[in-house]
């Protein structure tokens, strides 16, 4: 498999969080479970393989994506397709970096996945196939980098006011939310406005995801799990509360997380169907 990431320069480096490329991947799965980080995505498919999205319950097939579409900000769990020599084009946006790029309030794809040419136009198309036809990963790289700073608009970017707030809802937990709210220098109803339009989410369920990825890594560089103390590291008052939204943003009670070994896959992406 061949797995490429690139380094952005400023201004880019301030509001994407990774590029990368992918080929031949060849996963030991055909459905899989990604979870909600906080970021908005966009996605390329190289090798003609339509994607598929399921019913979460049911894992019925619910819509076909091709070419681009834009994963938008999440508050739920998605199940998706996953295929044999797959290869991918990816772009992930910080939680506040994707406005400059696509022009649109960030809450209009709210749980959402969209073809990319509904915000793009055919111009996102006119990439993709220039993409499909570059034959190395730094060819695809530079690409991507040229349609990106002709997308920027600098009269998008978010105010320093939303990015501090966004740090310290990062850098701190939940318990300390409203303490942190309460440093923003506007209202809080602006605070939720900016918020939707730069990050998608409102403050409070950004800040939920936020610390439950944080739990996924804490678990995924654990050798010995004690639930209790992750519980209490990550500032939530009772094991029930803890379990109850473990459990709404990944669809598992921790028990069954363990179980399933989930805990030893990448922190975002949990195969349903595992073979042997």
């Amino acid at each position: 498999m061949i797995f490429e990431t690139h380094t952005l320069k400023q201004p880019l480096d301030l509001y994407i969080e990774s590029v990368f490329h992918f080929k031949h991947f060849t996963p030991d799965h055909s459905i899989e479970r990604v979870v909600p980080t906080g970021h908005l995505f966009l996605i390329f498919e190289l090798d003609g393989i339509p994607r598929q999205t399921f019913d979460n319950k049911t894992l019925q097939s619910n819509r076909t994506y091709t070419k681009v579409w834009i994963s938008g900000m999440h508050k739920n769990y998605l199940s998706i397709s996953a295929h044999q020599d797959s290869e991918m084009f990816v772009i992930q946006f910080k939680p506040s970096g994707a406005y400059p790029f696509l022009h649109t309030p960030i809450n209009e794809l709210n749980n959402q996945v969209v073809d990319a040419e509904t915000i793009f136009g055919n111009d996102i198309l006119e990439l993709r196939e220039q993409l499909f036809h570059k034959a190395s990963s730094s060819e695809k790289f530079e690409l991507a980098e040229q349609w990106l700073l002709q997308r920027y608009k600098e009269n998008k970017t978010p105010p320093n006011t939303l990015l501090e707030i966004i740090s310290k809802f990062t850098n701190n937990p939940l318990s300390e939310h409203n303490t942190i709210v309460e440093t923003y220098p506007k209202t809080q109803k602006h605070l939720i406005n900016q918020f939707k339009k730069f990050c998608g989410l409102t403050p409070k369920v950004f800040h939920r995801i936020v610390r439950f990825n944080e739990i996924l890594q804490l678990i995924h560089t654990q050798q010995k799990i004690r639930w209790s103390q992750i519980a209490y590291q990550c500032g939530y008052t009772d094991q029930s509360h803890f379990i109850k939204e473990f459990k709404e943003f990944s669809g598992f009670n921790p028990k069954e997380f363990i179980s399933l070994e989930f805990n030893n896959d990448e922190p975002n992406f949990f195969p349903l169907d595992r073979k042997g």
